[in-house]
């Protein structure tokens, strides 16, 4: 209940905001098959457990800070109408249709909230896109051109404010942004005066309505969503294949157990940190066999150049996105095999590949 009532209160109040991965409400704990369809008993203990299907129905959620990046990305040395905001929008849902297909072939949980959730905030982040798109490639086009089609103070501003948005909601619901703080600091420290004005002006129309409307809905979003579910939880629990004797955890790592057969059960951090604790995992030899109770596939997201080709092992390739930045690069969307995943965290760089994203569940 908790998840569709957090739905249609973000259908009430999102349509203009993105919102981070950390926002994802916890589904039922299920118990998983083995890779091999054989009944396996996880050490994962059943409140931590997440479905496989949330592998892939975390992409949608993730694609609105991959998009955000991309734009933080390309509006330090750009104007902001150079941001192909309606490609966004066919990445966005396509991406989400063949995720959905994957996981209605693979026989996963259909998990409707979750996809009722995912209609809402690809909703409203079409209509956002949309509404950008047209102001920018007019009025922000336009004042590109009569301010001397140069960068002003504003611009850099607004990029500046617009990692920092992206290197928060990396971690935490994007509603705990400070949008107030960027809008005071825009009217008090960057100088309203200087080469193209009228860029200058548009810029600090187009800041000044965006930071505003979304602090006032996050505010409201942050009080109605604090009232109705509760926070997600913000660490996955892996089984690892051994650990070496006299062995120190890496940073935000911690060992839960060791199990008589020389495994053991770590506490890892969630989101976009879990990625690279696994990937330090991997590099001191040490393999992950169980995600969240789960040891069937994993979504994993990586950037290569066209002509680099992909250690994938028994993955496959899902699908393919275009980047604008960097230029000549895509967006390559992999089912890794859970008991492969290491060896493709430690192999990828090897290959000129980047491993962008691990999907936990």
């Amino acid at each position: 209940m908790k998840q569709w009532l957090r739905a249609a209160l973000l259908m009430a109040g999102v349509m203009i905001a993105t919102v981070s991965s950390a926002e994802l409400s916890e589904p039922a704990a299920t118990q998983s098959a083995s890779a091999t369809g054989a009944a396996y008993s996880s050490p994962v203990p059943v409140a931590d457990r997440r479905g496989p299907e949330q592998t892939l129905l975390t992409f949608p959620e993730w694609y609105l800070v991959h998009s955000p990046a991309e734009y933080a990305r390309m509006v330090k040395t750009m104007p902001s109408h150079d941001f192909p905001f309606l490609q966004q929008i066919g990445q966005l849902w396509s991406g989400y249709a063949v995720v959905t297909r994957e996981q209605l072939r693979g026989g996963y949980s259909l998990n409707p909230a979750y996809h009722v959730m995912i209609w809402v905030i690809a909703s409203s982040t079409t209509v956002e896109y949309a509404l950008r798109s047209i102001y920018e490639n007019t009025v922000g086009r336009a004042s590109w051109l009569l301010g001397g089609e140069r960068l002003t103070d504003e611009d850099r501003y607004g990029a500046q404010a617009a990692q920092e948005y992206v290197d928060f909601i990396r971690q935490e619901p994007w509603y705990l942004f400070d949008f107030g703080s960027r809008l005071h600091h825009l009217w008090t420290d960057v100088p309203m005066h200087g080469p193209g004005l009228i860029r200058k002006w548009e810029r600090r129309y187009a800041l000044t309505t965006e930071y505003a409307i979304k602090a006032a809905y996050g505010k409201l979003i942050e009080k109605a969503t604090r009232a109705t579910y509760t926070p997600a939880l913000m660490t996955t629990d892996v089984v690892v294949d051994h650990l070496p004797e006299n062995w120190s955890p890496p940073d935000r790592v911690r060992v839960l157990s060791r199990l008589p057969d020389n495994r053991a059960l770590l506490e890892l951090p969630r989101y976009f940190d879990f990625r690279i604790a696994a990937t330090s995992l991997s590099q001191q030899g040490i393999r992950l066999t169980d995600i969240a109770g789960n040891t069937s596939d994993i979504l994993v997201t990586v950037w290569k150049k066209d002509e680099t080709s992909l250690p994938i092992g028994d993955g496959r390739v899902l699908f393919e996105q275009r980047l604008t930045v960097p230029a000549n690069t895509q967006r390559v969307a992999l089912l890794i095999p859970v008991r492969e995943l290491s060896d493709f965290l430690v192999t990828a760089g090897a290959h000129g590949v980047a491993v962008e994203h691990v999907y936990d569940y």
